[in-house]
């Protein structure tokens, strides 16, 4: 079991050597991205709330 284990970790570590990771302005721009995307589905979101429920409120008056 302790054999197994300590080769998968040096698998692991071996593997992990391959990764491109990203560089700081790219993991930088890519959450501006996702902040940006996620205030507009809020806002979205927001305003297809406020529409559905003043239908429903005049349909009920």
């Amino acid at each position: 079991m302790i054999g197994k284990t300590t080769e998968f970790l040096g698998n692991v570590k071996t593997e992990l050597k391959k990764v491109t990771w990203p560089t700081r302005k790219d993991t930088y721009g890519s959450t501006i991205v996702v902040i940006v995307l996620v205030l507009l589905v809020a806002v979205f979101l927001w305003a297809v709330d406020s529409a559905l429920s003043t239908v429903i409120r005049m349909l009920l008056n």
